[in-house]
């Protein structure tokens, strides 16, 4: 086979979706992968294809499968096919279209199965009916992992009790508000007006969770179904996991799509790919409101490819938080006021955990298909703003065969903070949250700046102090930590 024909393309796509009010009468999330993979054959108009495939790659999911690869290789006719899983993080799903691109074009395999589901929404409604899903359990062991169980929780941060997204992707979000000089009231506004414009794309998303259009008044005003969760977030600025979706995803080589009478129209070509991390732990890092791994590698995607970033047509930047839509905008160059999705993002798309990417490559790919010339941009993100992939893609074919980078050695060449995990003494506030519960405040979590420039975490739980810390801005006021965790401010 010649250069040109081991050349991959994304032949099938499919998003699937059920709303089953009733958990004993749902599908679990391995049915929903094997229904997404028919689905998406039956896109690409080739019913004998999946007979070809000689990998299945899943990605990780909140459920208790060991080898689900391995089922939905025997439901789909292939029971010898190389079985893969990925762990948990929100880039993976891009990454491994990265490394199926490059198998495919090495000639490693044909044909390859991508797919990933998750059921929210049934697991909520199981819980509070105290009802027991029993879930098969796939047992087995993959024959391919593809990427690295990271270790993200600093020890100083696992003491402060830090370790959830809803915790620290606000405070990237309050220390942005500081870096960039606006008020409190000035920065909600325009994240929520960046929010309802997702809204607004999720309406048009025939595939979207939430297709009610929500105003940017509605979105930051907390109510009785807009709880606030951690400051600034209420609510509709989080990621809905609440959801049951399913995706799949099959990639060949040119030469196979054509063997199989795959029309040309469907195909969708990634055209370069690349991977990186941020250090892997948050109390390491400069700062708290930019992503070297998000500069380096989403960039270089973007040259790999030879596009910028006013030339791209359509773009998914990863939106867990805002926070995360607006660092990546600021490190890729682009306009906060462009359409920054084509899903309406994890609130209102939908947030299946780590397989929401395989939505937005589903996506792009249909609205590629129908613009012809058209370029797109997907980024994904996994951990606390920590993992990061990125993938370019066309209807067109590209100038040279798929290309691919992996960016670690420049991230890891950028600078780090010391960490001080019992500190007692002044301290500068970097970026702090509050944590709320269903009565009120719960909880202040600040991270902190020593005079010698190394980092500490601390927390308070005085009322009144938790209540000022959402109208007053406290990034760069001046602290003292106990020696114990907990911090008085001056």
């Amino acid at each position: 086979m010649n250069r040109n024909q081991s050349v991959p393309v994304l032949i099938g796509i499919s998003q699937l979706e059920q709303r089953v009010g009733d958990p004993a009468h749902a599908k679990e999330p391995l049915q929903l992968m094997i229904d997404a993979v028919q689905a998406a054959a039956a896109d690409a108009g080739s019913s004998s294809l999946l007979a070809h495939a000689t990998s299945v790659r899943v990605i990780r999911g909140i459920w208790p499968y060991k080898d689900p690869a391995r089922i939905v290789a025997q439901a789909i006719g292939i029971p010898n096919a190389q079985t893969a899983l990925t762990p948990f993080g929100g880039n993976y799903v891009q990454s491994t279209v990265n490394q199926s691109a490059l198998d495919i074009q090495a000639q490693r395999h044909e044909v390859i199965v991508i797919t990933g589901a998750e059921c929210g929404y049934t697991q909520a409604r199981a819980l509070k009916q105290g009802f027991d899903l029993k879930w098969q359990e796939a047992p087995g062991t993959p024959d391919l992992l593809i990427g690295a169980d990271m270790n993200m929780r600093h020890a100083a941060e696992k003491a402060a009790g830090l370790g959830r997204p809803i915790q620290l992707y606000p405070m990237f979000e309050n220390a942005l508000r500081y870096a960039r000089g606006e008020t409190i009231e000035a920065h909600l506004r325009r994240i929520s007006e960046l929010w309802s414009r997702f809204s607004d794309v999720a309406s048009r998303n025939p595939h979207a969770w939430i297709r009610e259009r929500h105003s940017a008044l509605e979105i930051r005003t907390p109510s009785a179904t807009n709880r606030p969760v951690s400051f600034p977030y209420p609510k509709l600025m989080n990621s809905n996991n609440n959801v049951d979706q399913a995706a799949a995803l099959i990639l060949c080589s040119v030469a196979a799509a054509r063997r199989f009478g795959v029309p040309e129209q469907r195909w969708i070509y990634p055209w370069a790919g690349t991977d990186a991390h941020d250090h892997d732990f948050v109390s390491n890092r400069d700062n708290l409101y930019t992503s070297p791994a998000i500069r380096f590698a989403g960039n270089r995607c973007m040259e790999l490819a030879g596009v910028t970033a006013n030339s791209l047509d359509h773009v998914d930047v990863y939106s867990c938080f805002p926070v995360a839509v607006e660092v990546a905008a600021a490190e890729l160059g682009l306009d906060e006021q462009r359409p920054l999705t084509v899903t309406g993002g994890l609130t209102f798309g939908g947030g299946p955990m780590n397989n929401y990417v395989m939505h937005s490559i589903a996506r792009m790919a249909e609205i590629l298909r129908d613009e012809g010339d058209a370029k797109g941009l997907v980024t994904a993100n996994g951990g606390y703003l920590t993992k990061h992939a990125f993938g370019v893609y066309s209807a067109q074919p590209p100038a040279q065969p798929f290309r691919h980078e992996d960016l670690q050695k420049q991230v890891d060449a950028t600078p780090k903070r010391d960490v001080e995990l019992n500190h007692r003494g002044p301290v500068k506030v970097e970026s702090y949250t509050v944590m709320y519960g269903a009565d009120g405040p719960l909880m202040g979590h600040v991270a902190c700046l020593l005079p010698d420039g190394r980092r500490a975490w601390g927390n308070n739980q005085d009322p009144g102090v938790l209540d000022a810390m959402t109208h007053e801005e406290f990034c760069g006021r001046s602290a003292t930590l106990d020696g114990l965790g907990s911090i008085a401010f001056d």
